[in-house]
């Protein structure tokens, strides 16, 4: 297949990290799966190989090596082997260390970046609710002032890490009746493990992404310092939509990675079978099957990568990552689908992972904006609603 026109720093951080997942987690990945593991030694030597630190600068123990795109290629490398092992992307270093680094102070920098960056802390990021979900604006979870901080109470639910990480991102309301109501949410840096008031539960039924640990957050009467505010009280929406325009671009480069792992066994499996004395290759119902693959995932990953272009160009890109993020879940579902039917009764088993890929895939129609609020997002664009 053609490939992109990569820088060759990009292209050896491509070859790296396919390496670490062809070697590191391809072995360890159908175990795992079963009984649900988290390593969170990978996490560490992910961090080692600088992973989590091409778009940090060196002074916070990022290497700055890569930006976005370098981010994009990790993510979809990982993700074509494990969806789940392309998670601790957004955990470590789009969703906390990036949004530290933008909206957190000089002491909130020092503090945390590094250790997201080495692995030697894990992440998460707080948003959803157990009502809330797409209209964050609403969320109920409130931050109270007092003299010596801020009392949270709320709860947060599938939350990723949340019962693992050692620094976070939370987003409360600390003026419930502002109007509009976004004016009065306040995003916080918080230690989940270390600070009284905060309880954490694992979430363990969940149809997939089994090594990625999911829970939720309760917060009853939570002491928060007054230097954990991000950035500026009221400014949390903002901050939230930020992170989003980050996390949003590395999800859809775990779809991607996804989209062509199912590409590749598909094909594959249609020059070994064979039914009525000729290889599946040859009927044309499946070369159908397969050209719609390809081109839709095509398509797709040409918009990440644009999406990825003019971030590290320094220009937003938020109408762009939600377009490439919504044609990328939506074609790795598409895939992983069409994958299985190729496969017959063998994509139904385990004894090939398109079950495990067609379950993580059904994740980026709903994670970081589901595809019905990407299509909000690019229709405002389209009709100059939104600039």
């Amino acid at each position: 297949m053609m490939d992109f026109e990569f820088s060759e720093e990009i292209q050896m951080i491509r070859a790296q990290a396919r390496r670490f997942a062809e070697e590191r987690i391809k072995p360890l990945v159908d175990e795992d799966e079963k009984v649900h593991r988290f390593r969170p030694e990978i996490v560490r030597e992910m961090g080692e190989l600088g992973f989590f630190g091409t778009i940090i600068p060196e002074e916070y123990g990022g290497s700055g090596l890569g930006g976005f795109m370098g981010a994009v290629v990790i993510s979809e490398e990982l993700a074509r082997i494990s969806a789940s092992w392309g998670l601790p992307i957004n955990m470590q270093m789009m969703g906390p260390a990036y949004t530290i680094y933008k909206f957190g102070t000089e002491e909130q920098k020092q503090k945390y970046i590094p250790k997201l960056v080495s692995g030697e802390s894990l992440g998460c990021f707080a948003m959803t609710e157990p009502n809330i979900g797409s209209d964050v604006a609403s969320m109920k979870t409130t931050a109270t002032k007092t003299d010596k901080g801020w009392v949270v109470n709320g709860q947060k639910t599938w939350i990723s890490n949340a019962h693992v990480a050692n620094v976070g991102l939370l987003y409360a309301m600390n003026d419930p009746n502002a109007q509009p109501r976004y004016r009065g949410m306040t995003a916080f840096v918080f230690e989940p493990g270390n600070w009284p008031g905060i309880d954490r539960r694992p979430i363990e039924d969940k149809f997939g992404l089994f090594c990625a640990p999911t829970g939720e957050l309760f917060f009853e009467d939570a002491e928060f310092p007054e230097d954990a505010v991000l950035g500026e009280v009221g400014k949390g929406f903002k901050i939230a939509m930020t992170q989003l325009d980050a996390t949003r671009l590395s999800c859809a480069a775990r779809a991607l990675g996804v989209g062509q792992a199912c590409i590749e066994l598909a094909r594959d499996y249609t020059l070994e079978r064979k039914q009525f004395g000729r290889y599946l290759a040859d009927f044309q119902m499946v070369q159908s099957d397969l050209a719609e693959m390809y081109a839709e995932h095509e398509a797709a990953r040409m918009l990440v990568y644009k999406a990825a272009w003019k971030r590290d160009r320094g220009e937003r890109a938020t109408f762009e990552t939600s377009t490439g993020k919504y044609l990328a879940a939506e074609s790795a579902v598409h895939s992983a689908n069409l994958a299985m039917k190729i496969l017959g009764s063998y994509g139904y088993s385990t004894e090939y992972p398109v079950a495990r890929f067609l379950r993580d895939a059904k994740s980026y129609q709903i994670v970081e904006g589901t595809s019905n609020i990407q299509k909000m997002i690019i229709s405002g664009y389209v009709l100059g609603r939104r600039k």
